[in-house]
């Protein structure tokens, strides 16, 4: 069997848009789209904007809840995401992720290294 040339993405880190840096290679944001335009939507996450663009256009509406998978893209007046994956979110208990969050961050802090 001949030998293939297998590249693996890297993974998509979640991020919130005001950790995001031109460092940064793929992300995955959530929050709510607040503007649409034609292959792109404007996503604000309560720590900032963003914009997305897409390839097609992205099925979202605006005050919809949505995660975004892209690679980020570093343009002269920010940073850009090149969307890959869309999600509806509009099901998700927000209030509950944020108490899920708060409590991996605790004990995050409890670990000590080795």
């Amino acid at each position: 069997m001949p030998e293939e040339d297998i590249r693996k993405r890297l993974p998509s880190i979640g991020k919130k848009i005001a950790d995001i840096g031109q460092e940064d290679v793929r992300v995955r944001i959530l929050g709510t789209v607040i503007h649409k335009d034609t292959g792109s939507l404007v996503i604000d996450d309560g720590t900032g904007r963003v914009t997305a663009t897409f390839d097609s256009e992205p099925k979202a509406t605006v005050n919809q809840l949505v995660r975004v998978f892209g690679r980020v893209i570093p343009m002269e007046e920010g940073l850009v995401i090149q969307g890959e994956i869309i999600q509806d979110m509009s099901g998700l208990d927000i209030e509950l992720l944020k108490k899920v969050e708060e409590i991996e961050k605790k004990a995050r802090e409890k670990q000590t290294p080795l």
